[in-house]
């Protein structure tokens, strides 16, 4: 509750002495024991009175009334708990004075901590000066705390800002600027008390409603045209029409309520000073004399009063002369139209009209009242010169319609007035030019109905066409435009339908059973006319069922269950010539399988006894509803399954596309290698040229002696001269290498070595185990021979074959020795590098090609040998 709410409150209760000006016999408020300075107690209605008139005072000097009714203080008064009486008098606009009494209505009870003032009032457009006080707010907790107030909302901290303010500390509410009541009729925000030195809400918030009181400040304006139009010698009390006018003060207040009135022109049109309909005041109103008059029109609100603000405007009134159309053609209009003719314009029917030109009673609108039922032809107006237009919208046809007869009606938009005249209407003749047309098929399309297989040269009908002028099919030829499959070949003369080929309903040519073949006609003057057959496809049973998949898997299960697959068929003719379908056994079953029928269009197939894991074939027959059917064979594969398929069999699938590429990729490569190596071996180097070291005879001769033995002929050993050259270092040959068995002999290695040996010429390589040898030409050496560790027996025939023996082998060390020391320049990758590392290697070493070569310079493997390699080496180290 507001602090300056007292627990005891008075109530006034003001009852009117008078009924004049609707002043309401009482009103009610509720005061304060101590009531402020401009605090508003009660207000008068006056909204019907004339407040400039009105002339209120008071017999208590502490309140006045202001020219709206509103009671207010002007000094701080005390009011006893016993109530307080005071008058009002005023003085009525018949001069009268008269006086309303202020009396006592009883007590009033405090409420609880419910502060709720009434809605508060301010005037639109108020004057200066600013800021003004509007009402007080107050709580009652104010008279228990030391409280300040603040108010927020629209009006204050939202648009518009500003208009409104509140003193801190008293709760005066003050108006900072003038407001429109037009853009803004009402305020709501809130205001809230705190409690000064807590800063805590001492009460809930309150809405406060200020309400903006209208002041008449906006005249009245013009809505809508101001022409109009009446006929000439119109009765006296004739509507010419309505003026509109609108006003944007508070409705149902004498700020918006017009009246209107002329203030030219009254001798001939009066006006509804509250409707504004104008009206006629004579009958004398002639066209010829004057045809428009110009009136001006006033509209004043405050109900016409003299204070009331008001608008002016030029009504435009003409006056129309009720003439029926005229046509220009008393008689009939008479119009030719090819047949076939396409959409266009084929008639212009002009009138005549004396009435004001572009008014209704002037404005012509035409009617095709007989011999449009088909909807041939459509009527429009042009809006320039007032004329009919006869428009062709579908095409005529002579040899049906040679003539046709139109009626057309002409009316204006406005309906007759003051005259016994009725509208009029004209024929209009419609006449068809023949033209030669082209043949026309009996009917734009037939049905015939064929079954398939229906053997060729089968007659199915006859479709011909006619000349619509004759009548006649004489000279016409027929031919075929449209035949997808080429199944029907068409008569030229006859036009008889006969079959081509055999017709298959299953085709994709044929969609829905149906087949359609187009056909023209053509005449003597080539004039064609086109036409389609359609086809009826009726089914044969021409397909007996079938299994798409015949591979089929049956999976193996524990506990001598017997496992079964599903068999599905298919048939694809149509019902009642395919499903149901029933399925048994062919008569070369072997008694392990069995077949029951599932559905229409499958069968369940299962083992009556365990069987293995492997392949079966099992023989079927499938027969449809008629009986018809083949018997098929099936493959079932027994095996243990993985989500229903074979493990096998997803392993035998489990390749994909990039596995497959692969080793096509390998094999590729392989045969690249092989090409490779067939060439070197083929290529003879005839450039190349090798120093014999003298290191080697390229020989081994057998010995048993620990030492070099006297019978080594020291002739044979060959020490080829030292150096190579450069040029070779990039013809890398694959020739096997000599190694050692136990016997103390050194082995050829036959792989390529074999290969190289017999491309060079005279030497025979004999296999001891296998007995496998090969031989090519002979030499010199036709009757030497030498046998290594009884295995391989290998045979010079000439010197030249012992030369490229020799050569190569060298060639290849000293090619092995460039590659392991050049790093730059090389030919082949595949060599030792050397790399940083912590730790300790791995003991597997390196894992390239040549890893196990080691290092080709240190000989210490040598004294691991034994001793008959130590004898080897000293006869190949002598010089």
């Amino acid at each position: 509750m507001f602090e300056q709410y007292l627990s005891r409150m008075c109530q006034f209760q003001i009852i009117s002495c008078v009924d004049s000006c609707f002043i309401p016999v009482s009103i009610q408020a509720t005061v304060p024991q101590t009531v402020q300075v401009g605090h508003v107690i009660a207000k008068v209605d006056v909204d019907q009175c004339d407040t400039i008139t009105l002339d209120f005072t008071t017999s208590d000097p502490d309140f006045t009334v202001r020219p709206d009714g509103t009671i207010i203080t002007v000094a701080i008064t005390m009011v006893p708990a016993n109530g307080r009486t005071f008058s009002v008098q005023f003085q009525d606009p018949n001069g009268q004075k008269r006086e309303m009494n202020v009396l006592k209505d009883g007590l009033l009870k405090r409420s609880k901590r419910r502060w709720s003032p009434l809605p508060f009032n301010i005037i639109e457009n108020d004057v200066m000066p600013f800021p003004k006080d509007v009402e007080l707010i107050a709580s009652d907790s104010s008279a228990t705390r030391n409280v300040y107030y603040n108010i927020s909302g629209p009006g204050v901290t939202e648009e518009p800002v500003g208009v409104f303010t509140v003193v801190s500390d008293t709760g005066m509410l003050k108006v900072n600027k003038a407001v429109d009541r037009e853009r803004t009729p009402q305020f709501v925000f809130q205001a809230r008390v705190f409690d000064r030195y807590t800063n805590q809400e001492t009460d809930l918030p309150l809405p406060i409603t200020v309400n903006v009181d209208d002041v008449n400040d906006n005249a009245p304006t013009f809505t809508g045209l101001l022409q109009f139009t009446v006929l000439e010698q119109s009765k006296a009390g004739t509507m010419v029409g309505m003026v509109n006018a609108t006003d944007i003060d508070e409705r149902g207040t004498d700020h918006t309520k017009i009246r209107y009135s002329l203030l030219s022109g009254t001798n001939l049109f009066y006006i509804n000073p509250e409707t504004g309909v104008i009206s006629t005041k004579t009958d004398t109103l002639d066209r010829e004399v004057n045809d428009k008059y110009l009136v001006t029109v006033e509209i004043r609100d405050m109900n016409g009063a003299l204070n009331g603000l008001f608008n002016t405007a030029t009504a435009t009134i003409v006056l129309g002369m009720d003439v029926p159309i005229c046509f220009m053609n008393t008689l009939f209009y008479d119009v030719k139209v090819k047949e076939n003719q396409v959409e266009g314009l084929i008639l212009r029917i002009p009138i005549e009209d004396k009435d004001l030109v572009k008014t209704p009673n002037w404005n012509t609108e035409f009617f095709i009242q007989k011999g449009n039922e088909n909807g041939n032809f459509r009527i429009e107006r042009d809006p320039k010169t007032n004329e009919g237009l006869i428009y062709l919208i579908n095409p005529l046809d002579y040899e049906k319609t040679k003539n046709l007869k139109l009626e057309v009606l002409a009316r204006n938009q406005a309906d007759l007035s003051g005259t016994k005249a009725m509208w009029m209407s004209i024929p209009v003749d419609v006449s068809v030019v023949d033209e030669d047309e082209g043949p026309e098929f009996t009917a734009p399309t037939v049905f015939i109905t064929v079954q398939e297989n229906t053997p060729n040269d089968t007659l199915i009908g006859t479709y011909i066409a006619v000349d619509p002028e004759t009548k006649s099919s004489a000279g016409i030829k027929y031919y075929k435009v449209s035949d997808p499959a080429s199944w029907i070949k068409v008569d030229e003369s006859t036009g008889q339908l006969k079959i081509a080929n055999t017709i298959d309903r299953e085709s994709h040519f044929v969609t829905n059973g149906v087949y359609n073949v187009t056909m023209k006609a053509v005449d003597a003057s080539l004039k064609t006319g086109t036409g389609t057959v359609i086809i009826q496809v009726e089914d044969v049973n021409d397909h007996v069922p079938v299994i798409p998949s015949k591979d089929l898997v049956v999976c193996e299960k524990d506990g001598g269950e017997m496992g079964s697959v599903l068999v599905v068929a298919e048939d694809k003719d149509q019902a009642p010539f395919s499903a149901p379908f029933s399925f048994e056994l062919g008569e070369e079953h072997d008694g392990r399988w069995a077949v029951k029928r599932l559905n229409d269009t499958a069968g369940m197939l299962e083992h009556t006894k365990e069987l293995p894991i492997r392949l079966y074939t099992v023989p079927l027959m499938v027969k449809d509803l008629q009986g018809f059917g083949k018997t098929q064979t099936v493959t079932v594969r027994i095996c243990r399954c993985r989500n229903g398929a074979c493990l096998a069999y997803q392993n035998s699938t489990s390749l994909g596309v990039w596995a497959i590429l692969a080793m096509l990729l390998a094999l590729c490569l392989l045969l690249l290698l092989c090409m490779f190596f067939a060439f070197i071996c083929v290529t003879k180097n005839e450039k190349m040229e090798l120093e014999d070291m003298g290191d080697s005879g390229g020989i081994l001769l057998k010995s048993n002696i620990e030492a070099p033995g006297d019978a080594v002929d020291s002739n044979l050993i060959i020490v080829p001269a030292s150096g190579i050259d450069p040029l070779v270092k990039g013809s890398m040959i694959d020739v096997g290498w000599v190694g050692a068995k136990n016997s103390g002999m050194i082995e050829g290695g036959l792989g390529a070595q074999q290969n190289l040996l017999q491309q060079s010429g005279g030497v025979i390589v004999t296999d001891m185990e296998t007995g496998f040898s090969g031989q090519n030409g002979g030499g010199q050496y036709g009757g030497g021979n030498m046998t290594f560790d009884n295995t391989h027996f290998i045979k010079f025939n000439n010197s030249a074959a012992w030369h490229t023996w020799q050569t190569n082998g060298l060639f290849l060390q000293q090619k092995l020795a460039y590659l392991g020391t050049r790093e730059e320049g090389r030919y082949a990758d595949d060599i030792i590098h050397a790399y940083g590392f912590e730790g300790v290697g791995s003991p597997a070493g390196s894992v390239g090609c040549c890893s196990d070569q080691g290092n080709q310079e240190d000989l210490d493997f040598l004294n691991t040998l034994g001793p008959k390699f130590k004898i080897l080496a000293e006869v190949c180290n002598k010089k």
